[in-house]
């Protein structure tokens, strides 16, 4: 840590001298290093850093919030003056003051521990991994070529110390490690392109952990025969088995955004998008089916979402979003906690040291049942499984959404047949849920950089999910 922690305190205390009821200051480090590699050749390579103090108060029931990246007292107190300022300007216009729920804060260190640095990980480590998955891949597709492959490896460093008014300390490291492959596969019958993501918390021997040439070349080789032998989807209602990656993005997108307590209270509206769920849904409407659970948990050991504590000081744990097809428990802050009368389940979390903490997801995922996957398949005698999405959209009170398939199959006699290509499912949420009928317990997750607010931050997330199947259901067909 390059901070001095007294600086950090000296600041909360000028604020509350300055007549803050409540006040924090967080210094926040990122680290990047990123290299970019286009069909095995370098196209660029970056070292970024970026270290600051970002200081939030509550003056009168307003917030105010400035930052700095000079790490010495004269800027520190200026941006602590600029906050108190802020929110005392605007305090008088407040119709509803914000309080903070009450909350045991902590007091802790703690980091993630890794078994290979991620230094130990070289540029030309970097470059070698690229060129050997491209010819995998190349080589992978046969007569079909590959004339784009994109590789993309960045490895990220985030460095907090929180301290608040409220009595917490809590200090982290957390590493990353991301990898981006994108792959466009062409033939006679057009083209097929897939972006995979790798990522997690740790360091380099996620790599080696991961075998990215043979993930990637081994899904390459199947794609390329969705392209060549693919056929259109059913045209009659047919179950439908929806894949791992299928049901992690549909859980975030369906689930986590409208579970948020700022998009229900309509705070995102002009941000990011609203919520079809209300305040007096909770605990009360049913979305779907009993075998329907989403949970959200930052604190999965090595998950992209990793943390123990929020921005606010508020232990981390799991929070069940739907619960047994219910809706069950936004995603809190500890000002969203007070509106609702309950607890914050410690959702504040920030990008960076110039950005406000906000609601955020950490590791969404539909909760995993008890059956394998033959036996999820084992009595469809025709039925379609798909495995990955190509693209997907939904509209902003999350409720109307679209998945278009890339690897799809047929499900003949309870076995994976030929390849579709194009299927659509175009289904609301409720529609979603309501139809589950089975689910296996083949859980994954996959990483994603979830993105919210204004100005807009990104912050590392997974989501995942076992395979589920739905019952009876027409699907769309994109044009090939």
């Amino acid at each position: 840590m390059n901070i001095d922690e007294a600086l950090l305190q000296r600041a909360v205390d000028k604020a509350l001298e300055l007549g803050a009821d409540y006040a924090e200051a967080r210094y926040h480090l990122n680290k990047v290093d990123s290299v970019a590699v286009r069909n095995g050749k370098v196209i660029g390579a970056e070292v970024s850093e970026t270290e600051g103090i970002g200081v939030r108060v509550v003056v009168g029931g307003a917030l105010g919030f400035a930052a700095t990246n000079r790490l010495e007292w004269g800027s520190i107190e200026a941006v602590v003056r600029a906050a108190v300022e802020r929110a005392r300007a605007v305090a008088a216009y407040m119709r509803d003051p914000i309080r903070f729920s009450e909350e045991r804060v902590g007091r802790a260190k703690y980091s993630v521990a890794v078994k290979k640095p991620l230094d130990d990980f070289r540029l030309e480590d970097a470059v070698r991994l690229a060129k050997e998955t491209f010819s995998s891949t190349t080589e992978a597709v046969g007569e079909l070529k590959v004339p784009v492959s994109m590789f993309f490896v960045e490895k990220f460093v985030e460095e907090k110390t929180i301290i608040n008014s409220d009595g917490a300390f809590i200090q982290s490291s957390v590493p990353r490690v991301l990898v981006y492959v994108n792959t466009v596969i062409a033939g006679e019958k057009g083209s097929i392109q897939r972006f995979r993501e790798f990522g997690a918390s740790g360091g380099a021997e996620l790599i080696d952990e991961w075998d990215i040439p043979t993930e990637v070349s081994e899904e390459a080789a199947r794609l390329a025969k969705v392209l060549m032998e693919g056929k259109e989807p059913p045209k009659d209602p047919v179950p439908v088995v929806v894949g791992q990656e299928v049901v992690g993005l549909l859980v975030h997108e369906s689930c986590g955004h409208p579970m948020e307590a700022d998009r229900i209270l309509g705070r995102e509206a002009a941000q990011a998008g609203e919520s079809y769920v209300k305040s007096d849904m909770i605990g009360k409407y049913r979305v779907g089916t009993e075998l329907v659970t989403v949970i959200d948990d930052p604190t999965i050991p090595g998950s992209n979402g990793f943390y123990l504590f929020d921005e606010e000081g508020v232990p981390a744990r799991p929070r069940y979003l739907y619960l047994r097809g219910v809706l069950n428990e936004p995603l809190h802050n500890r000002h969203t906690a007070a509106i609702f009368g309950t607890r914050s389940n410690a959702a504040a979390r920030a990008m960076d040291y110039k950005s406000e903490p906000i609601i955020r997801m950490a590791n969404t995922y539909f909760a995993p049942g008890d059956m394998s996957f033959a036996e999820l398949i084992e009595d469809i005698s025709f039925g379609v499984y798909i495995k990955s999405y190509q693209e997907w959209n939904i509209d902003d009170i999350r409720w109307n959404q679209r998945y278009v398939g890339l690897e799809a199959y047929i499900i003949r006699n309870g076995e994976l047949a030929e390849p579709v290509r194009n299927p659509v499912l175009e289904i609301t949420t409720k529609g979603f849920y309501s139809r589950v009928v089975g689910v296996d317990k083949e859980l994954m997750f996959f990483p994603g950089t979830c993105g919210k607010g204004e100005p807009s931050q990104g912050v590392p997330v997974w989501f995942g999910g076992p395979n589920v199947r739905l019952e009876p259901i027409k699907l769309g067909v994109m044009p090939a």
